[in-house]
This record gives C-alpha cells, structure tokens and sequence, in this order.
C-alpha cells in the first residue's frame, strides 16, 4: 500500500531552482546499470551520457587556454529532484520478462557487439540475478543460485568488453585532441577491444539457453512465493533499504571510493526489488531511484578513471597526469554535492522511500509474511504445520490466562514460537541431517527478519531444534551454555510446541475452546476432541514431559465432550374430553 505520506513529502521535493551542475536528462528511462559485484574494479564504467542510451551532457570536457587544461562543465538550473508522477502505473516487468529479455539481447550481441547490445544484455542479467539473491532468502530452492551461476561467466566476459568500450568514451570526452595522456590511454584501449570483443562472443556462443529456459519455467513457480505487493514482497524491499541505508551512511563519512561504490551495488539491488515486487511503488519512485542511480554511477565512473590515470606509467606527461587527477577529483564532488543534496535534509529521497514501507505494526506483519513464505517453500505438509501452529499458540494462550509460569507474560516470545511452528518441519527435506538439526542450522542461515534482534533469531531456532529428539540437557551442548533465564525460554516454547505436535497425533484437530486451570498441584488442560484410551496417554505422557520439566507440576490432559444442544420439552398431556350431556 502506498500512503498518503509518499505523496506529500514527493510534493515537497518539487521545489525548483536548485542549481545542479553536469545533470544527465534521460532519454529513453533507463538509467545507469553496473555490475552487482562486490569488488571495485571491472563492474560498469559507463559514463551518463551513455547509460542506458542516455543523452550526452553538453559542454562538458576539456577546453584549452595558453596551452593549459581547463574542466569546462554546464551549468544549468533544474530541480534536483525529478517530479513523481501522480499515480502513474507502467508495465510490471517481472521476473519472467527480464528472464525473456536476456534471449533477446543475446541476438542482438550476436548481429552486433557495440556497446549499447551489451550494456542492455548485462542489465537484463543483472536484474535476473539481483531478483534471484533476493528470492534464495526466503526459498531455499537450488533453482535460484542454478540461475545465477548459469549467467556469471557472461555477465563478467560482457563486463570486461563493457569496460573498455567505456573507458574508451570517457577519455574521449575528458581530454582535448592534443592531449597526450589521451592519446596514450585511447591507444591503450583500442588495443584491447578486439580480444575482449572475442572473448564476449565466444562466452555468448557457450550460453546454455535451454538451461535458462527450464529454468525460467521452475522459478515461474517458485516465485508465486512472494507475490507481488504481498506484505512478504515489502518485508524484501524493506531489508534491501536498510542494507542500502546503511551504507549511505557508511559512504558519507569518507571520500574513498569503495564505500561509494558499496552504496551504489546497495542502492541497485533496493531498486530492483522494488521494480520486481513493488510495481505500484516503483511506478511512483522510478524517476528519483534512477536518477540517484545515475548519479554514484557517475561517482564511479571516475573513481575507476582516477585508478587508471594514476596506474599510467608516462613519465613524459606526468604534468598532464597531475592534472587530470586534480579534474577528476574536482568533477567527482561535484557529483557527491548533488548526491548530499538529494539524500540528506527533510526532504531525502531517502525519507521518501522509507515511508512507503512498513512501520510498526505492518512491519511486525511483514516479517511474519517472509517467514510464512519460507514455511511454505520448505514445509512438505503445510497443512499439518498449519494445524500444529494453531494448536500451539492456543496452549500457549492457555497458559497465559492461567498465568502459569513467568514465560508465558512475554509478549515476544509468543512470536517466536509461532515462527517456530512454521518453521519447525524446515530440516525434513535435508536428508544427510537429523530433522530437528537441520531446522535450526536451515534457520540460523536466514537473514534476520526486519523487527527481530540476534538473540531472538537465536531463542527461534534453538527451539526448532528440541521440537523433538532429546530433550536439552543442563549438562551439554549448546543449550548448557546459556542463561538459566533463557534455558528457561526454551523449555517453555519447546514444551509447548511438542505437547501441540502430540495433541495433534491424538486427532485434535484445532485448539477451539482449549482452556487451562491451575491449582497448587496441578494444572489441568481441558481439550477438545481427545479421545481418551491407553495409546492416546502414552503419547501425551511423552509430549508434555518438557513443559512439565518447566512448570514444576504435573499437567493433565483432559478431554471435554461437546454436549448436544438439546432441550427436552415436556411430555405431552393428552386431555380426555368429557361429553357434555344436552338440556331439553
């Protein structure tokens, strides 16, 4: 749901007249597209103009006065930021369009290997691949990474192809004719393209297009998992904005280039989830997420330059050098300054962004939605952990009113033994692994779920792991190690869950109208639908001895017959009718 909140703080970055200096107009929507790896070098150093088929900015480069190297840069008065369009809904490029478009673009590299057929292939890679990392945080299925590694060789052989085409315009742009640092760097260049141009053929040649057609049919599928604008589609994007947040600020407080280039794979990977999972979000946000895009494409671009131009061994032109690092570096702030301009303040792109995502409540809902998805990914009988999950949270609820022991008043706890319901059959499908093993490391390797501290997703999974098998020993193992108060935790959530597991191999089938009572000896737990023979005992007596470890008392197990609403109504009377003799 996009709130009203988006569209009044978009309104109130319409402002006009902020002076920006060498701002790139788009011209066909696309903005600039690099690689998602995560070292500095060798990604994307395409530069504005060519991103996406872009304009190319007017007046910039390098004039010369008196024999002198000047940076000559337009200035011109727009809005820094690019107005949001009032409810505009574009197509929805889903997986399977991109997944699509990869085979088309491989055609057009085929007939013509220029720079404008490879930046487009490379950008439908990367957002296949970027939706994929996404996805295998929720679905565990091999399909995912298959996928990405399917693409990996190429993406990197068009990467490097990529780099020297744009290497190429750049030093074109930035330096006058008779420069010779220039014309050594050119040189350097065009030496290069021919091999680099074979290698890209030669891995497009090897690309196994019927692998990515089976297995854009299985992820057309797995992907149903999360759809789109779902509550577990915002809890993705919200992960991937805080991730991206955070190294906002991290590449803030320096000028070195590898925060910013963190940043930039950070800010893509929060585009591109949104552009998947969100539409009607990215419909609103497109213009500002690909302008800031452009943006620490541009800071990178030079970043990766100033490494070349400082890398050069001529000796004969060191002034030229000199000078050439002293022109990066002054038009790289500029492009930082507009960065800052648009990002920090009361009206960041930032704090728009983030109002459109989940607080609160809705945020709570959307980790439950991931873990949901995950649960049913992974669960090879959903509906019995459904069953299992109610069963659960209604002995819990119990307790609770009970008032049966001190766990049973924390209000997060009863999440994370619902999460841990759900997630409680996870380790079944890892065959080389105990179930109840597995489930906890098979938790532990999800990210953490917006909303959950380290030692919540910790308690989570702990209590996955004694759902069943031994049960934890004060003596061993992980569980010795921790605090008695978080021993105790585990007792009562994995009590729990293991007497709802045994409730529900007894035939109860919900926890409608289950209530307990506690007495100084005893609490008695009052279930529906149990039946009450010898094989039904000896399963209980089994699937309550952890919580009863806990509580310190015998819990009894009894059944509660539902009685037939019945009113009897009274015997009839048969009245006898006495003939009434007739007066004359």
């Amino acid at each position: 749901m996009i709130t009203k909140q988006i569209r009044s703080l978009a309104d109130s970055l319409r402002e006009p007249g902020i002076c920006e200096e060498r701002h790139c107009v788009l011209a066909d929507g696309h903005a600039g597209e690099h690689s998602d790896a995560g070292s500095f070098h060798s990604d994307d150093w395409t530069p504005a103009a060519h991103r996406g088929r872009l304009e190319s900015p007017p007046g910039r480069g390098f004039s010369t006065t008196n024999g002198n190297i000047r940076a000559v840069t337009s200035r011109r008065f727009v809005s820094t930021v690019t107005p949001l369009s009032a409810g505009a809904h574009g197509e929805h490029r889903d997986l399977s369009f991109w997944m699509d478009q990869v085979l088309k673009e491989l055609d057009s590299v085929r007939s013509s290997p220029d720079m404008e057929a490879v930046h487009d292939l490379r950008v439908a890679i990367r957002r296949c691949r970027s939706v994929a990392a996404a996805m295998e945080e929720i679905d565990p299925d091999p399909a995912w990474p298959e996928m990405r590694k399917a693409a990996r060789k190429l993406f990197r052989a068009l990467g490097a192809l990529r780099d020297a085409q744009v290497m190429n315009e750049w030093v074109k742009k930035l330096g006058p004719e008779n420069d010779l640092v220039r014309a050594q760097l050119l040189a350097s260049f065009d030496s290069k393209e021919p091999e680099l141009r074979d290698a890209a053929l030669r891995s497009v040649a090897r690309f196994d297009e019927k692998l990515w057609k089976r297995l854009e049919r299985a992820l057309r599928k797995r992907i149903r998992l999360v759809p789109a604008g779902s509550l577990a589609a915002e809890c993705l994007a919200l992960e991937r904005f805080e991730s991206a947040k955070e190294l906002h600020a991290k590449a803030l407080r320096t000028e070195r280039p590898k925060p910013w280039h963190a940043l930039r794979i950070g800010l893509k990977r929060f585009r591109y989830t949104v552009e998947s999972l969100l539409p009607e979000h990215y419909a609103i946000w497109t213009d500002n997420l690909k302008r800031v895009q452009d943006l620490l494409g541009e800071i990178h671009d030079l970043d990766v330059l100033l490494e070349v131009v400082k890398k050069s061994d001529f000796v004969e032109t060191e002034d030229s050098l000199n000078l050439w690092v002293e022109i990066i570096g002054r038009e790289r702030q500029k492009f930082i300054r507009t960065y800052r301009q648009l990002t920090l303040g009361k009206t960041s792109l930032w704090s728009l962004w983030r109002a459109g995502l989940p607080t609160n409540g809705r945020a709570e809902a959307a980790a439950e939605a991931r873990l949901r998805a995950t649960a049913r990914a992974v669960d090879p009988d959903p509906s019995r952990t459904s069953q299992i999950s109610r069963i659960a949270v209604a002995v819990y609820e119990a307790l609770k009113r009970a008032d049966a022991a001190p766990a049973f008043r924390e209000p997060r706890l009863k999440h994370i033994l619902l999460a841990a319901a759900r997630l409680h059959a996870a380790g079944k499908t890892n065959a080389h692994k105990a179930p109840h093993k597995a489930a906890r490391k098979f938790i532990l390797g999800l990210p953490l779920a917006p909303g959950w501290t380290n030692e919540e997703w910790e308690l989570l999974g702990t209590v996955a792991r004694y759902h069943r098998g031994a049960e934890p020993s004060k003596k061993k193992g992980a569980f010795s190690k921790l605090s008695v108060e978080k021993q105790n935790h585990v007792r009562a959530l994995a009590g729990v869950l293991r007497l709802a597991i045994a409730l529900r191999k007894c035939g109860v089938e919900s926890g409608a109208g289950l209530r307990a009572e506690k007495s100084a000896e005893t609490i008695v737990v009052r279930v529906r639908g149990l039946v009450d023979d010898v094989e039904t005992a000896a399963r209980l007596a089994a699937g309550k001895h952890l919580i009863e470890e806990y509580l310190g008392i015998p819990v009894i197990l009894k059944a509660v017959v539902k009685q037939a609403k019945v009113v009897e109504l009274a015997a009839r009377q048969n009245v006898e009718i006495q003939p009434v003799a007739s007066s004359d």
